[in-house]
């Protein structure tokens, strides 16, 4: 695809996930809206190149993708015999406020505590995030058959049960709080291996999230997490090649977002003084990275001690893996090898098999190479992919001492 076509292919992409969020409320079918908009897509990337991206993308899309799911509806109700209701009508130029309750109330609806935890994120990962069946899978760290059926059983449940499309009163956000933050986090971690809008949406929902729920640590902590990772931004990518934090020019960070969001963690732990919350934990770990003024002087004792207090309140796999990176710096890489070897349940992960690579590379064993080859095949992003193999390839031995990828 050519560079024009690659701007039109991401704007699609970017405005169906609004217009998704649109027709879900006017339909009341996730399938159906599903269905219609991908319906639009396709007619989409096949005129838009050559006809020029009209006036109004996004109206273009509603408009075609509601043209759809009426046809589909009367294509239904006559073949059932049914008398078909017409469609509420669609504003071709939405309102901004009504596009970010659109999104919102996909995300709370995607979310219901009648769905489990898992069900209810990868749902939202696949409507809201736009991410493929695939994507989801590797996400979640599940074959990709099981996550089909997981997001075939789930969008069952929201039709049979009613599961109403809106934002819920006060009473019920704590229930769906998790999984929101959840499903919000996810969609901007995939957005920081490159996929720019991904990550601006994971911000802004982040955002809306502490606005609705100011008082919540959950709310707060993940707010402050995505700005203190978002506020490197300018500084990891050169000419689409992933910068590791070592090499990051720390000048180019945003400052104000890292003034912001170390003042959210203040707030996050003073309003957990004795059970500590996740994400204000994690955005810890991150305000250690963004305060530090060189890569060589982070205090990785700091950062060890705080994942040490996150695996107290959440021992999972994925964060002994960050540990580990940060042990590797502190202690060096036969330190952390060890640790990474001795993790259980991530053969799939991409992310585990280039830790090896990296570890094994600064430690000179050729086993890097295939560690490397395990981590494309289990889809490591291909930025990283090219990155990490020139890095292997390189025969200098200074180039196996420094820049672990960002473990904050």
């Amino acid at each position: 695809m050519t560079g024009a076509g690659d701007a039109v292919a991401r704007l699609v992409r970017d405005e169906g996930t609004r217009v998704l969020a649109t027709l879900v409320r006017v339909t009341g079918s996730v399938d159906l809206a599903e269905d219609a908009v991908q319906d639009a897509v396709v007619r989409a990337l096949e005129t838009w190149p050559r006809d020029g991206v009209p006036d109004n993308p996004r109206g273009w899309l509603l408009v075609a993708a509601r043209r759809r799911a009426v046809d589909v509806v009367r294509r239904e109700a006559k073949r059932l015999g049914k008398e078909a209701d017409a469609m509420p009508a669609v504003d071709p130029s939405p309102d901004p406020v009504s596009v970010r309750d659109d999104l919102l109330r996909l995300v709370f609806t995607c979310c219901h505590p009648a769905l489990s935890l898992d069900a209810q994120v990868a749902l939202a990962l696949r409507t809201l995030g736009g991410l493929s069946t695939l994507e989801v899978a590797r996400a979640l760290l599940v074959p990709e058959a099981t996550m089909a059926k997981r997001l075939t059983r789930a969008k069952q449940k929201i039709a049979q049960a009613r599961i109403p499309y809106r934002v819920p009163s006060a009473e019920e956000l704590p229930a769906r709080l998790a999984g929101v933050a959840s499903t919000v986090y996810l969609i901007f971690n995939e957005g920081y291996t490159g996929r720019e809008s991904l990550l601006a949406e994971g911000v802004r929902l982040a955002r809306l999230l502490a606005s609705l729920m100011p008082d919540e640590p959950t709310a707060l902590g993940l707010l402050a997490l995505v700005l203190l990772q978002d506020a490197r931004r300018a500084a990891r990518f050169s000419d689409g090649v992933p910068v590791l934090l070592a090499d990051q020019d720390r000048s180019a960070w945003d400052f104000a977002l890292i003034k912001e969001g170390v003042e959210l963690v203040g707030t996050g732990l003073r309003r957990t003084p004795s059970v500590p919350n996740p994400y204000v934990v994690q955005a810890a770990i991150a305000a250690c990275h963004d305060l530090a003024p060189s890569y060589e002087e982070t205090n990785w004792d700091a950062v060890i001690s705080w994942y040490d207090v996150l695996l107290s309140i959440q021992d999972t796999p994925v964060v002994r893996l960050n540990r580990a990176a940060a042990v590797a710096e502190r202690d060096g890489p036969a330190a952390g090898l060890a640790l990474v070897d001795a993790l259980p349940g991530l053969a799939d992960y991409p992310w585990w098999h280039a830790s090896r690579a990296e570890l094994l590379h600064r430690l000179g064993s050729p086993a890097a190479a295939e560690a490397l080859m395990r981590a494309e095949e289990t889809g490591l992003p291909d930025a990283h992919v090219a990155h990490l193999r020139a890095r292997i390839q390189k025969e200098t031995s200074d180039e196996n001492v420094r820049g672990f990828g960002e473990s904050g």
